[in-house]
């Protein structure tokens, strides 16, 4: 029996996120671009590099209503994937969001809207299988030591700090050991935030530079030694195999998955 193609809508369309997601999504013949929404460009089409065009709207309602769309992408900031999450849900549509920034609230909220409409819906920090399993190896070395930080770094443009991915690490390393990192306080902060923020014992800085794409390092430090976990995201191509995932499983489940990791098998 040959396969269902999975209809699929991209928010935010002008952004850089969703412009490489458009180019995965058209190319893989599982899937199929049906529309997308921007609220920077008025209703019309987009071009696309197969030298199709694409039904663009301003309101993401109106597209729903056009459209027979079964999955919507999210990558655009965090108040505005809630609207289209909850858009998503009243016109039967399942929801795959990367925006960071999401609140324990909101992530409550969407549990709530998958469960009570009984369509899956997945939200997850990052898409990089690689940064994935960092964060899962970053989980298993935090139960052999005492300190550790984490230092990331993302383009000028990011809008939120520490990044989603970043908090993500912090929180797998704290239920891995069970307990808080010791964290060290200086004495004397002779310029503020130098320590950068902390969060379960884990110091967290946060870097943005232009040049840069996606990237951390977990740094864990005992008695005369140190161990270093580093991912680098150098293209936005390296997150589209796991976007692709997420969209061809999210139709399969009836809940809110929370993480890659999940999909990967890495509970």
């Amino acid at each position: 029996m040959a396969q269902t193609v999975i209809p699929v809508a991209v928010t935010g369309a002008s952004g850089r996120m969703a412009q490489e997601a458009l180019s995965a999504i058209g190319a893989d013949p599982a899937l199929e671009l049906v529309g997308a929404s921007s609220r920077k460009q008025g209703d019309g089409t987009l071009p696309l590099a197969n030298g199709g065009t694409l039904p663009v709207f301003r309101d993401l309602g109106a597209l729903l209503e056009r459209v027979k769309a079964r999955v919507l992408v999210d990558f655009t900031v965090a108040s505005a994937a809630m609207d289209h999450a909850r858009t998503a849900f009243r016109h039967g549509v399942s929801p795959v969001i990367g925006t960071t920034g999401l609140s324990m609230e909101n992530i409550r909220e969407l549990e709530d809207l998958s469960l009570s409409t009984g369509l899956g819906a997945v939200v997850a920090p990052n898409f990089a299988v690689g940064a994935v399993l960092m964060v899962h190896l970053a989980g298993i070395a935090a139960r052999y030591f005492e300190y550790a930080e984490i230092v990331e770094l993302h383009h000028e443009g990011k809008l939120d700090a520490p990044s989603g991915t970043a908090l993500a690490t912090v929180q797998a390393m704290a239920r891995a050991r069970g307990r808080p990192f010791q964290w060290k306080a200086p004495q004397k902060e002779t310029l503020r935030g130098t320590r950068g923020g902390q969060s379960e014992g884990v110091g967290v800085h946060s870097i943005r530079l232009p040049g840069l794409v996606a990237h951390q390092e977990v740094i864990f430090g005992a008695t005369g030694q140190t161990l270093t976990i580093r991912h680098d995201t150098t293209s936005r191509e390296s997150f589209m195999p796991g976007l692709l995932l997420a969209i061809k499983e999210v139709v399969k489940r009836d809940h809110l998955v929370v993480g890659l990791d999940k999909l990967l098998g890495l509970e």
